[in-house]
């Protein structure tokens, strides 16, 4: 055989070939390794040591000195090794060397920046891809979370706007906010009615709910917008919460409760935990705003559906309810009456010579002497009873269940107490106002609601004619002791 076939061989080779001996010197090497490796003729030679190889690696470049020592200890421990050496020139070469038996290494140099280049270009082009992905799903699940926050948002509203009245309202809030914000804890306080307190309306959690909080005991109050205690920023505690006697346990934030323009109270949410993923709720602080956005609106809503029923029933100088309120409350109890074959009492009154009172004193004074009387009406009557002014100085009360006798026993203590009024009007105190009052009864009266007041007006007019400033009872109408026509 040639015996330069084998270095022949070696010569064309994509790879550079290195052989050291067991003490470390060249034995053999190809030009390939010169090309691969970017060196000149002087760089190696056969009989070179390792060592100075190495070296010469360090003074190019290519290695540094940790990389050398690393590389000497895998020689000697005479196992195969592999690492990628770095030119200078931006080119990669893999150096592959295995052990040989007889004590020496085969080192083969392949020159490998293009696989590199491509390799890092697919690791680049695959963390792109993850990245693009996890951005996917980032988005998939914020939608997805919105949609759900939209959601409960929107079923939230639409059980406040359906309340008809705050103490509806409240029931709604309490069970909705326990769902809606497991982690969480708060209450609703309700300016009163003289606007120096707020008062505590309802609360939910482990919230201690004050009777009463100071309107500048909160700093959401006191600047006018929603205000949140955070541990990432610079903020400070409200005296509302300090004055709870419990240390702080997260977060918080506070949202005045806006209605028609007008502060109405405030919502104050506690957060025990800074997520609550359980719902899918990204940021507690701003869901709790939207909340606060949306008890706003109900209680705004209430606030109009109060005051618009107020302005159809109620009776603008006395606050007493009107003749409509009066006729429909009338025929509700009359057929419950019926269904229970129970009672009711009517009183029909009126001041005593009121346009005489009003010729003498003005109809200022006259305006006075009704608002005294409602004052009356409602300082003896309860919640059950129906107050009315029927029209002009003419009053009618309505007593739901009641007998004849407790109707005639409620219609002495009424004229009794308007006969203690005293006021006082320019100066002078006017005259005591005394009334009439008739009294009627269901079933005794009739069926009819006509006929019932009917009965009680015929003996008011009776109470007129014996001398006024007394109580008649219909029955007398009945029994025939006088005509009223």
């Amino acid at each position: 055989m040639d015996p330069n076939f084998l270095g022949r061989i070696a010569d064309g080779m994509e790879q550079g070939v290195l052989v050291w001996d067991h003490d470390g010197l060249c034995t053999m090497y190809t030009d390939r390794v010169l090309d691969v490796l970017e060196l000149r003729p002087t760089d190696i030679w056969v009989g070179i040591s390792r060592t100075d190889f190495l070296s010469g690696a360090i003074i190019r470049g290519e290695l540094d000195q940790a990389a050398v020592d690393k590389t000497q200890e895998r020689f000697a421990r005479k196992t195969p090794f592999q690492f990628d050496r770095h030119l200078r020139s931006g080119r990669i070469v893999s150096t592959a060397a295995r052990p040989m038996g007889d004590g020496g290494y085969v080192v083969t140099f392949t020159d490998v920046t293009q696989q590199r280049r491509e390799s890092a270009d697919l690791d680049e082009a695959k963390r792109a891809s993850e990245l693009a992905q996890a951005q996917v799903l980032e988005t998939l699940e914020n939608e997805k979370a919105r949609q759900q926050e939209a959601s409960m948002l929107a079923e939230l509203g639409e059980w406040l706007q359906t309340c008809k009245s705050l103490d509806e309202l409240y029931v709604v809030l309490k069970e909705f906010m326990q769902q809606l914000m497991p982690d969480s804890c708060g209450e609703l306080y309700i300016y009163s009615n003289s606007r120096d307190v707020l008062d505590g309306a309802v609360y939910w959690g482990t919230a201690e709910i004050h009777d009463h909080i100071k309107a500048d005991a909160c700093w959401a109050l006191r600047r006018g917008r929603n205000y949140s205690l955070s541990q990432d920023k610079i903020s400070f505690e409200c005296p509302h919460v300090q004055e709870q006697n419990a240390p702080s346990s997260g977060d918080y934030i506070c949202v005045p409760i806006i209605a028609h323009g007008d502060t109405v109270g405030l919502l104050h949410i506690q957060f025990q935990v800074t997520q609550t993923d359980k719902l899918g709720v990204r940021n507690p602080h701003k869901f709790a705003a939207q909340c606060g956005e949306l008890i706003s609106l109900a209680i705004a809503n209430v606030k109009l559906r109060d005051e618009l029923h107020h302005q159809s029933t109620r009776d603008p100088l006395t606050g007493l309810f009107n003749r409509r309120h009066f006729l429909e409350s009338m025929r509700n109890e009359l057929k419950l009456q019926e269904r229970r074959g129970g009672s009711f009492g009517v009183i029909s009154f009126d001041a005593d010579k009121f346009k005489s009172f009003n010729d003498n004193h003005g109809h200022d004074a006259g305006d006075m002497i009704l608002r005294a009387i409602s004052e009356a009406m409602n300082t003896l009557f309860s919640a059950d009873e129906v107050l009315c002014r029927y029209g002009g100085e003419e009053f009618t009360v309505l007593l739901p269940a009641a007998t004849r006798k407790d109707t005639i026993r409620a219609a002495e203590a009424l004229r009794a107490k308007v006969q203690e009024i005293s006021i006082a009007y320019a100066g002078r105190t006017l005259p005591t106002v005394t009334i009439s009052c008739g009294v009627a009864s269901f079933p005794q009266d009739g069926t009819q609601i006509q006929d019932i007041l009917k009965s009680a007006d015929d003996a008011l007019y009776l109470a007129k004619h014996e001398g006024r400033n007394r109580v008649v009872d219909s029955s007398k109408l009945q029994a025939g002791q006088i005509k009223v026509v």
